[in-house]
């Protein structure tokens, strides 16, 4: 995810634990939601839409904080 954004999020990682906190729930979010896809795993659902919506949320939310943290480094 936003690997034109590799040296964003490596500082945001060391820096914001909460950027961090999220990038990671959202990678592993995408690992259950493709686990679930290709039949690895079985999920509900209403639960794989659930999971979706969620990993989209903190999608969001990284990539906010990636261009907050551009702007703020211009």
């Amino acid at each position: 995810m936003f690997h034109e954004y590799r040296d964003e999020i490596s500082v945001l990682k060391s820096k914001n634990a909460h950027f961090e906190k999220i990038f990671e729930e959202h990678n592993e979010l995408d690992q259950k939601i493709s686990n679930a896809e290709n039949g690895l795993s079985v999920i509900p659902d209403l639960e794989l839409e659930r999971l979706k919506k969620l990993k989209l949320k903190l999608k969001d939310e990284v990539y906010a904080m990636i261009m907050e943290y551009r702007k703020s480094k211009n």
